[in-house]
Parts: structure tokens; sequence; C-alpha cells
């Protein structure tokens, strides 16, 4: 019986700025900011501040950048709006994938010379898919949970 590698084809992984818990959650914010102002009769400068810490999340919403990951037969490539970058599969030792205290799940592609090269967080798939995706093409993968350095 002869054993045969079936290419699994490229995979592709895309997400935007604008969707339904950004959304959510902005909402949910500036609720509580409102109810902070009237009701605990809270600070318009503290408001304001907590305010301006959902103005990222707003320019999300607002321009709909998309992001992702995307790994052909050649190459692991990545691009967060006008970010871009992408390393040959040969070049490429593995793929960190650590978990962070925030549950947040960070990706570096280690090359064989040893650097590191960091994917943009907003492009990284769910780590069990993206992991799943990687061992797939033979793209060795080390998880590591709850780290605060590395």
């Amino acid at each position: 019986m002869t054993e045969t590698s079936v290419d699994p084809g490229p995979f592709r992984h895309e997400n935007t700025g604008r969707n339904r818990a950004t959304l959510i959650v902005v909402i949910a914010v500036w609720i509580a900011m409102g109810l902070a102002w009237q009701v605990l009769d809270a600070s318009l400068i503290l408001v304001s501040l907590a305010g301006f810490a959902t103005l990222p999340a707003l320019y999300d919403l607002a321009s709909g950048r998309l992001s992702g990951v995307e790994i052909g037969s050649d190459a692991l490539s990545w691009f967060s709006g006008s970010r871009k970058g992408e390393v040959a599969l040969h070049a490429l030792d593995h793929v960190r994938l650590d978990t962070r205290l925030d549950f947040s799940v960070r990706a570096s592609a280690v090359l064989t010379n040893g650097r590191k090269l960091r994917l943009p967080l907003e492009s990284i798939p769910p780590a069990d898919a993206f992991e799943a995706a990687l061992a797939a093409r033979g793209i060795a993968v080390q998880r590591h949970h709850f780290s605060l350095l590395g």
C-alpha cells in the first residue's frame, strides 16, 4: 500500500474591523459613560477620557479595514490595512502561538536563522483553526500559554 500526501490547498482568513462585537462593545461603553455622567454625577473629564479609549474601535468600525493571513504552497503572508508581510515556507522554522493573560493569541513566524516576525494581532485567525491549517501543511507550531514575555 502506498502512502500519498494530499495537498490541502491554500488557507485564507480575513477579518474586518466592521463587526458586530466591536459595535456592541462601543455602544455598551458609551451607555455606561452616559449613565455614569447622568446618574452617578461622574466628572465630564473622566467620562471624556473613557470616551477617548473607544476612538480606535470607532475608527475600525468606520474604516472597515481588512486584515488576514494566507498560507499558500510556497509562502505564509499576512496583511493589515497597508501593512503587509510574507515569508517563504522554506525559510520558516516554526510558528509560535503565545496565549496572553487577556486570552488574546499572538503569532510569530520564527525563521531558520532565528529571527522572529510578529504577525499583526488583528490578522490572526482563531488559534485552533490557524494551528490546524499550519499542521496540515507540515509547518511546525509551538504553543505557549500565558507567558508574560516572548
